[in-house]
């Protein structure tokens, strides 16, 4: 019960403090706007120009990063793409929508459980799910082919969960 109270009023007591924190004066701010102003040109958020290509630069890598992904991985007996490929399909979708001659080959992967047939075809619903995202993000049709190689053409050849989980895949391949 002592415990409660004394954790009760240091509570208290730092809801008071930091309720009590005093408003930086009008006139310290106007000089802290000041200094900004006269210290070189600077776009509407603040930052300077260099900082602003240093982000850009940044954004460029980050960009040219998620390009560097091009397997995209599935649940078991799953066709639906996972929300973290979105980001890299997404980049592909821009880099697609912005360089219209580029084109790409979607191979649809599976593990080795299952028929061969089924395996075709759940292949085929891997890459045509990955079709469908890339579309909706406004890539053309005629940039995208899709083939499947169920489990015939396997990333890892073991026998166990971790390598099923490599397989179970989709792989862009830029023509």
């Amino acid at each position: 019960m002592k415990n409660n109270r004394k954790l009760l009023a240091a509570l208290a007591l730092g809801v008071v403090l930091v309720g009590c924190q005093s408003q930086p004066s009008e006139e310290a701010v106007d000089t802290a706007a000041a200094e900004v102003i006269e210290s070189g040109s600077h776009d509407v958020a603040g930052m300077t120009d260099a900082a602003v290509k240093s982000e850009e630069a940044l954004a460029a890598e980050a960009a040219q990063a998620l390009l560097s992904l091009t397997v995209f991985y599935f649940d078991f007996d799953q066709a639906n793409v996972m929300s973290n490929s979105y980001d890299a399909l997404q980049a592909h979708a821009a880099f697609l929508n912005s360089n219209p001659a580029a084109a790409i080959r979607l191979e649809g992967h599976a593990d080795e459980r299952g028929t061969r047939e089924y395996n075709i075809a759940l292949g085929e619903r891997r890459a045509k799910a990955v079709e469908k995202f890339l579309l909706v993000n406004g890539v053309s049709a005629s940039q995208v082919e899709t083939i499947s190689y169920g489990e015939e053409n396997p990333a890892e050849g073991g026998h166990g969960e971790g390598s099923w989980a490599k397989n179970r895949r989709v792989e862009i391949v830029y023509k």
